[in-house]
């Protein structure tokens, strides 16, 4: 197979479009075609006014060899990488005790899914329900101001990506192909096809909610156990290595491979770890908001006339501003079409997120508006971060009333530095509600001032982003994880043999197809270990 990138076509091109823009690239006839796919589709959007797809085509021809050599100057062609998937071992006969998977979000659910391929069958707890039982817990808070600390958008089947924009793509290198593992499996447990090729692709929360039911059941088809409710309280730890685990009611798994994969909200285990001496770091995370803009602003600012057009959809963007004061503003986790969303774990905290369905229809765009923070800014012990995520959480659900109702304000008032009394053509989407008010009681001073500066630089590049009735919503303090579990080559814990800290939650991963490699890629350490430990 030959892959061939750069090929540019305009929006509406023709069915033949790229079957003639490979013989015309090769200088072949089409007799020498055997077959193409679409390994990527990209929007180049640098002119709005000729925006077009960007394609890289996988290429089956006659005598391929012979293009090689004739091409063999054309940077745009290669022959095509193997990305297909091989487990790198398999479940000795002599096992005796199961690895077990703690936390089944993305990374959870990915390592678990590896180990049962390879036939560990793992054992997984979850703190949280079951998906579409937490789904229910999940709208009890939305819609009637009731949390569940145990079943949430933070805890439960699927992780914190359930309830979200569902972005399957990242920035982090792959060379082994491992996110084509990740959006395979995806798509087998129902995911839409084109997820495999076009250059953002997302799925949005409806549809996670049965994908992740289905690799549920695969993961148990295979001899995988998944225990909901059953939140772990203690590690047992003898001579440097990890013996077994203890869950709240009391009973005790005896286990020397345990893949620690709960998130960045699972603050009570992180004091846990903590106590029990393994080995944590502070690590800089980001705070700040989400801002909210009619979606059909952000799709002319970015697709002018072709505003609309159904091959693009809703339209996105990434921004970045470096501040005088030495700080960053960057847009965060940017939601079209969506809406905001209700993240809280913990009582009398308001926490914002958000979310997108597969359609991306809603009124509003949104993304988080969030300034870098380092440890220096929390000093303190390894979990100084959560004590101050946990403050500006606090200010948050005074601020909004103390009745889980987030704190909002008007663009145009935040810039000018006075409180809102009143919205404008923007409505919020957050439930259950909003309390109008002044956000710079809700984050430090100096995030306050960044995003003032941020703000109208950004609206050079998006017209119209810092207009008066676009609505802030406070506050984002979940960005990343404020803590690192450190591990070393192969993955397990600095100072406890058989812990592997994975994921989000241990600072490795940011957003579902990052924390899923790093499950497979934390499975594959787990079961080389097993594979030497029984062989000895």
């Amino acid at each position: 197979m030959l892959r061939l990138t750069e090929i540019k076509l305009p929006l509406d091109h023709a069915g033949s479009a790229l079957a003639d823009s490979i013989l015309k690239r090769l200088a072949i006839d089409a007799a020498r075609l055997v077959r193409y796919s679409i390994f990527r589709r990209g929007v180049d959007a640098r002119k709005r006014s000729a925006l077009a797809f960007v394609y890289t085509l996988d290429v089956e021809v006659a005598d391929e060899a012979e293009i090689l050599k004739r091409l063999q100057d054309d940077r745009h062609l290669a022959q095509t990488p193997d990305t297909n998937y091989r487990f790198v071992t398999k479940a000795p006969a002599n096992g005796t005790l199961r690895p077990v998977v703690i936390g089944i979000g993305p990374c959870g659910l990915f390592a678990g899914l590896l180990l049962a391929q390879m036939g560990f069958r793992p054992i997984i707890l979850e703190r949280g329900k079951a998906v579409r039982e937490r789904t229910k817990d999940t709208f009890g808070l939305w819609r009637k101001s009731v949390l569940n600390p145990e079943s949430n958008v933070q805890f439960g089947e699927g992780g914190a990506g359930t309830f979200s924009d569902g972005k399957l793509y990242s920035q982090i290198k792959d060379p082994r192909y491992l996110g084509r593992k990740v959006l395979t499996e995806f798509v087998k447990a129902g995911a839409p096809p084109e997820i495999m090729y076009v250059s953002k692709p997302h799925i949005g929360t409806f549809r996670l909610v049965g994908m992740v039911e289905n690799m549920r059941e695969s993961i148990q088809a295979l001899g995988g156990e998944i225990r909901f409710q059953s939140r772990v309280t203690d590690f047992d730890i003898e001579d440097g290595k990890i013996r077994g685990l203890t869950l709240a009611g009391g009973e005790t798994i005896a286990t020397d491979h345990v893949v620690l994969a709960v998130g960045h909200s699972a603050r009570d285990t992180f004091g846990i770890l903590h106590e029990r001496g393994i080995h944590i770091e502070a690590k800089p995370f980001s705070i700040g908001f989400r801002i909210e803009h009619p979606q059909s602003i952000i799709d002319r600012a970015r697709y002018g006339k072709n505003a609309g057009h159904p091959l693009l959809g809703a339209a996105d963007y990434k921004l970045v501003h470096h501040c005088k004061n030495g700080r960053s503003v960057y847009s965060f986790c940017m939601c079209p079409g969506g809406t905001v969303v209700a993240a809280a774990s913990e009582a009398g905290c308001v926490v914002t997120n958000g979310m997108s369905q597969y359609s991306r229809n809603e009124r509003n765009a949104n993304a988080g508006i969030v300034v870098g923070i380092t440890p220096a800014d929390y000093p303190g012990n390894a979990l100084a971060g959560i004590g101050f995520q946990r403050h500006w959480e606090s200010r948050a659900f005074a601020a909004g009333g103390s009745n889980y109702c987030a704190p909002a304000q008007r663009v145009g008032d935040f810039l000018a530095n006075r409180p809102s009394t009143a919205l404008g053509s923007v409505v919020p989407s957050y439930t259950p509600g909003v309390r109008l008010t002044d956000l710079s009681t809700c984050i430090p001073a100096y995030a306050t001032d960044a995003i003032r500066e941020a703000l109208p630089a950004f609206a050079k590049q998006i017209a119209g982003f810092a207009m008066d009735d676009a609505i802030l919503t406070g506050v984002e303090t979940r960005t990343s994880s404020p803590l690192r579990i450190t591990r070393d080559a192969q993955y397990q814990s600095l100072n406890v043999r058989g812990l592997f800290p994975a994921g989000e939650g241990a600072g490795y991963a940011g957003g579902i197809l990052s924390a899923a490699i790093d499950g497979i890629e934390v499975a594959e350490a787990v079961a080389l270990s097993m594979t030497s430990s029984a062989a000895a």
